[in-house]
């Protein structure tokens, strides 16, 4: 009996060593050219350089991606992928997938017929960088890029916590 305890045992360890090794070990930033980036777009970190970009628009680069230590290719500040196309804004509904959010976008519909508005929704899915801290709740501004994935077409810009003042939240009971 205790040496199938030590077999099933043996069989764990292997497996945890197994999963660690389906993950990509030894990430880095792809190769950039440091002379064309002379003034701006590299900061020196703990490894070295660090390439960031500036996307534009008004949005500003997170400091966490400045001064950050993560590696993510599909990341608007410091990936391979450019803001285009449309602005929109919605709320954090589901976080359960890795580095990507679904956004519900609520908004009204007039029914003629009836002179008046009924309520509708729609999703989509959008890349969150880990530079940003994202819970459900939260409203989030995304620009639209290049398709990521099948559904991904979206990425995160920035981040309005759900207690902050600036709308992030509905009304909530306050006591006197």
């Amino acid at each position: 009996m205790r040496q199938s305890n030590e077999l099933a045992l043996d069989i764990d360890v292997d497996k945890a060593a197994y999963v660690s090794e389906t993950e990509r070990a030894f990430l880095k930033q792809p190769v950039f050219l440091s002379s064309k980036l002379s003034k701006k777009g590299k900061a020196p970190g703990k490894a070295g350089t660090r390439f960031f970009k500036n996307v534009g628009l008004g949005f500003k680069t997170p400091r966490e991606a400045i001064e950050g230590t993560y590696i993510d290719k599909k990341c608007p500040f410091t990936g391979n992928v450019s803001i285009r196309g449309r602005i929109l804004t919605g709320t954090v509904y589901c976080t359960k997938m890795t580095r990507t959010i679904t956004v519900r976008r609520d908004y009204l519909h007039f029914v003629p017929k009836y002179q008046r508005y009924e309520k509708r929704h729609s999703n989509l899915s959008a890349h969150v960088s880990p530079c940003f801290r994202v819970k459900e709740g939260d409203k989030v501004i995304v620009g639209q890029c290049r398709p990521l994935s099948k559904t991904v077409r979206f990425n995160v810009l920035k981040v309005i916590p759900a207690g902050s003042g600036d709308g992030g939240s509905k009304k909530s009971f306050a006591p006197i």
